[in-house]
């Protein structure tokens, strides 16, 4: 085969509408808050506490990294990577039974609350058009959850890793060429629990290549089954960059 055709070849697979484009989301900023956090571990026995009223969060700076993979301009398969742990610390107004040990009243303590999320999702964008994009799909997910507590006298943890299905959801619009306003997350609730992690702000793309967003995020969620039981609901400040290659 000819220089000339398979020049030709790629030109035509370049401009076909099956082209794939790859796109980076790297965003950042501050968990500034937990409206709560109720944990008792173990369900029946265990000590209820709500660590966002009873004790202090330390500010922390959180990321999260996703790659999206658009195919036909439609199908969205996208990978994403989200730690998250906070600490708390001061003294509790009462005695907690945690894990099966008895945390007294009055003595300084700190909480280690970390909930690692590691998601792959597909997504169909029923509507792409120049200024609207709506899209609907399935999100697998992999919680990997820690609660640490610890003073003078004790330290002790209760881990949990499992699979989540979710529902992902994606809409966007754009006023102009260059600004678009975006709505985005996954969430899903049954019996035994819900999740929620939902973004909404506004993006703008400096060049075809490369673009910015600032907004609002939200994880709120949990379970309660047989060995423990956890709501939270958390609160980012959030800034990123999008890459597209």
């Amino acid at each position: 085969m000819g220089s000339r055709k398979i020049f030709f070849i790629i030109l035509m697979l370049c401009s076909s509408p099956l082209y794939a484009q790859f796109r980076l989301d790297l965003e950042s900023g501050a968990v500034f808050g937990t409206n709560y956090n109720k944990v008792r571990i173990p369900n029946v026995g265990g000590t209820q506490v709500n660590l966002a009223n009873d004790l202090s969060i330390d500010p922390k700076i959180f990321y999260r990294i996703r790659g999206t993979y658009t195919i036909a301009k439609r199908h969205n398969i996208s990978a994403l990577y989200a730690p998250l742990s906070v600490k708390y610390h001061g003294t509790f107004d009462k005695n907690v039974n945690f894990n099966g040990i008895n945390y007294p009243a009055g003595q300084p303590s700190e909480v280690f609350y970390k909930f690692n999320s590691y998601r792959l999702t597909y997504r169909y964008d029923f509507v792409a058009k120049t200024r609207w994009r709506v899209g609907l799909g399935l999100t697998a997910k992999i919680r990997d959850a820690d609660v640490r507590f610890k003073n003078e006298s004790y330290d002790t943890h209760f881990d949990n890793v499992g699979f989540v299905p979710l529902v992902n959801f994606y809409a966007s619009y754009k006023p102009s060429y260059r600004w678009s306003v975006i709505l985005e997350g996954d969430a899903l609730a049954a019996k035994q629990g819900r999740a929620e992690d939902i973004f909404v702000g506004a993006a703008y793309q400096v060049n075809p290549k490369f673009g910015i967003k600032a907004g609002y995020r939200v994880v709120e969620g949990g379970a309660d089954s047989d060995e423990v039981y956890n709501f939270n609901w958390i609160n980012y400040a959030s800034v990123g960059v999008l890459l597209t290659l």
